[in-house]
């Protein structure tokens, strides 16, 4: 048979106040019951004054031994007693600080990450958690309002061009004397709207997955990724009447080649769309001391050295219209801002004073990151 006990018991919690509480008395009473040991044992080993060494003496009368003890006793218990008490209130005045940071950090929310924690003027451990708590929530609000920022942007973004083909259908079904031509017509531009939509949701999984972060870093070359990504791109260029001047230098590095690609492709194709007929676009692989680096300039329209950081933000735009007039949904750089930060890189961009932007990514050198662990041959099994 199989016995079913009822629940169990759980033993109450021993909180922090109760662990000082303890902590305060404990020794005390060791050491008053070791102060205590010390009279009654010479009060059996101590002979009378007056007695010869070895001479028998009388014992100590055995009613004023009691009364040594019992007053001792009920001595230790009482200090004991008082020191748990002060030890509770001091435990309890001075974790009272503790208590203020909890009840507050418990009552913030997304909604409220606004408030922070009040810091008292001393200095001590305290004050510490409490400035770092206060940190987080900072950086917390900044995380959410951007999040909120982002949705808000993409969703607008993503009903735009869904309205647009609701409406083209709507229009091509009302018209009953639609020819087949207006109706292939509507169809196209239908499909046009689609590949926007495709084109969107793959740059927002790509931003999503920068953002999370490298989980493994592969060693590869640099220069062979920027050389696809330049040999893709030559036919677009082409049909800008944009000119790609490429001078792509051996640079061993470590990190996701997939997600450096889609940086370097970023670059190159933000340096594409925002160009002007005749323009130029300069890539540049370099390996400075180590550092694998990717530069990515190109000639455009002008942009304001105070906008330039506002241009690596998802969804922002220059001027009212994307900067170009190209139509792009304002991701490409963000997407670079992203991967870059996932490879702990550098990046910088300075606005060109005649038109353009000059994008520098600087990765960290190869050596300091550590193979991946060899996989077991699967022969051997």
């Amino acid at each position: 048979m199989t016995r079913t006990g009822g629940p169990r018991r759980r033993l109450p919690r021993l909180t922090l106040r109760i662990q000082l509480t303890l902590l305060y008395a404990g020794p005390f009473f060791l050491s008053g019951a070791a102060l205590l040991a010390i009279p009654i044992l010479q009060v059996n080993d101590t002979e009378p004054a007056g007695l010869q060494i070895g001479a028998p003496h009388p014992a100590l009368p055995e009613p004023h031994v009691h009364r040594v003890l019992a007053a001792s006793g009920i001595g230790l218990a009482v200090m004991v007693l008082v020191s748990f008490v002060l030890g509770w209130l001091i435990a309890g005045r001075f974790l009272r600080p503790l208590r203020m940071i909890t009840a507050t950090a418990q009552d913030i929310s997304a909604s409220n990450l606004h408030r922070r924690l009040r810091l008292g003027r001393r200095h001590d451990e305290f004050k510490e958690l409490g400035e770092t708590l206060n940190d987080l929530f900072g950086r917390l609000e900044a995380s959410f309002a951007s999040q909120r920022h982002f949705v808000a942007n993409a969703s607008h973004e993503l009903r735009t061009p869904l309205t647009a083909e609701r409406a083209l259908l709507q229009v091509a079904l009302a018209d009953r004397d639609a020819t087949t031509e207006a109706l292939r017509s509507a169809c196209e531009e239908v499909l046009a709207l689609g590949e926007q939509q495709e084109r969107l949701i793959e740059a927002l999984l790509t931003l999503a997955s920068s953002e999370r972060g490298i989980e493994r870093r592969e060693p590869f070359d640099l220069a062979e990724v920027a050389a696809h990504v330049v040999q893709a791109r030559r036919a677009e260029a082409g049909r800008r009447g944009v000119r790609i001047d490429a001078r792509l230098t051996p640079a061993p590095a470590a990190g996701d080649p997939s997600l450096v690609e889609s940086l370097v492709a970023n670059l190159v194709d933000n340096a594409l769309r925002h160009n002007v007929t005749g323009g130029r676009v300069e890539i540049a692989i370099t390996a400075n001391a180590g550092r694998p680096g990717v530069f990515v300039g190109n000639t455009g329209p002008v942009i304001p050295p105070g906008q330039v950081e506002r241009l690596f933000q998802p969804f922002q735009q220059l001027g009212g219209q994307r900067v170009g007039g190209t139509g792009g949904h304002g991701l490409g750089l963000a997407i670079v801002q992203a991967i870059a930060h996932a490879h702990d890189a550098t990046l910088s961009a300075r606005a060109r004073p005649g038109g353009g932007l000059d994008v520098d990514v600087v990765f960290s050198p190869p050596q300091d990151v550590r193979p991946p662990p060899a996989q077991p041959d699967a022969r051997r099994r």
